[in-house]
């Protein structure tokens, strides 16, 4: 077994069963619609459904093809996030760990919109009355995993063009 599937088998399975704890948790803990004040006035354990995408996006429509959209769309992103995954040179950490991310919060997702046809829904940041959507574990998984193959990207991209800059001045 390779070093790079034992990496994804193993904190893929971590994060997965942190989110579907978690959000099984809040189910048990916190009724659905209600809160729980964790710090007063900018965070709570919030009890909600997401029955669209990321933040609530498409909540409203309620066609009959959405759900199994959404489960085959999540499907052919988690085998794309599989092939980039195995496609990126070990030496690429960064990358690869955000597409751990990604794939495990695509993961967890999956199997709420599969079991409940919404997402569960929890973390909710707020000041006075100004909201952040609420989210869950899988999704800030999703949001950090694009966040460091954004600055891998950048870095490599600022490496490429020093490196550019540095032949050019070179005499030669």
């Amino acid at each position: 077994m390779s070093n790079k599937f034992l990496n994804l088998f193993l904190l893929s399975n971590v994060l997965i069963l942190l989110d579907q704890f978690s959000k099984r948790w809040v189910q048990g803990v916190v009724p659905e619609g209600h809160s729980l004040p964790i710090i007063e006035g900018f965070f709570s354990l919030t009890h909600i459904r997401n029955p669209g995408v990321a933040f609530g996006i498409f909540a409203s429509n309620n066609s009959e093809i959405k759900i199994p959209l959404f489960i085959i769309f999540s499907i052919i992103a988690i085998l794309a996030i599989l092939v980039f995954y195995f496609q990126t040179p070990s030496d690429h950490k960064m990358t690869l760990f955000g597409l751990i991310l990604l794939f495990s919060g695509a993961i967890g997702n999956l199997i709420d919109r599969i079991m409940y046809h919404e997402v569960v829904d929890f973390l909710d940041f707020y000041i006075g009355r100004m909201h952040f959507p609420a989210f869950n574990i899988a999704d800030s998984c999703i949001t950090i995993g694009v966040g460091l193959m954004f600055i891998d990207l950048f870095k490599k991209d600022q490496i490429i063009k020093k490196q550019k800059a540095d032949s050019e001045s070179q005499p030669g």
